[in-house]
């Protein structure tokens, strides 16, 4: 984020504001769980803030795994379990097409703002590439031959459903200033 955003913003992480407890993700929804993580800090911390959710969403699948992304095999946040578990109950289906979807909710002197990036694409039948995380090694951008995790962070990061909903954030803030 500090990267996308420039140097127009100071940005803190929870470490910066001494916040080392797990943030409430129990929305069934992207925005619910970014706008929980938003409040919490707000409410426990006093700063006006910012967080996000991010699911792969599987045509196939129903939208499958989406909001448990990060818990779709394990609740151990497990990249190469959820990813293995993608692979097989996609194993046979043609159609792979798949979206990142990122919801960034602000907290702004007490009012919510929503933001959503997102990036379409379909799902590889194997792992390529030892760059990012999650889902990247499976995950091909429309328009690209090459997985996320094939990427380098500039690359990804100049189409990527969280650089796209954090250039909606920092255009709004922006336009503030």
């Amino acid at each position: 984020m500090r990267q996308i955003a420039g140097e127009n913003f100071e940005i803190l992480s929870l470490a910066d504001i001494d916040c080392h407890e797990e943030l409430p993700e129990t929305s069934d929804t992207l925005e619910g769980n970014a706008a929980m993580k938003a409040q919490y800090v707000f409410d426990h911390y006093g700063f006006d803030c910012f967080a996000d959710d991010t699911g792969l969403e599987v045509a196939a699948l129903n939208g499958a795994p989406g909001v448990h992304s990060a818990r779709y095999a394990t609740d151990g946040h497990d990249d190469v379990a959820n990813t293995a578990l993608l692979l097989r109950n996609l194993s046979g289906q043609p159609n792979r097409a798949a979206q990142f979807r990122t919801a960034i909710a602000l907290i702004e002197h007490g009012q919510l703002r929503c933001f959503e990036g997102k990036v379409e694409g379909a799902i590889a039948t194997a792992r390529s590439g030892a760059g990012g995380f999650g889902y990247d090694p499976v995950f091909i951008p429309n328009g690209h031959s090459c997985s996320f995790a094939e990427m380098t962070s500039e690359q990804k990061n100049a189409i990527s459903h969280r650089a796209r909903a954090a250039a909606a954030l920092f255009d709004y803030l922006n336009c503030k200033k």
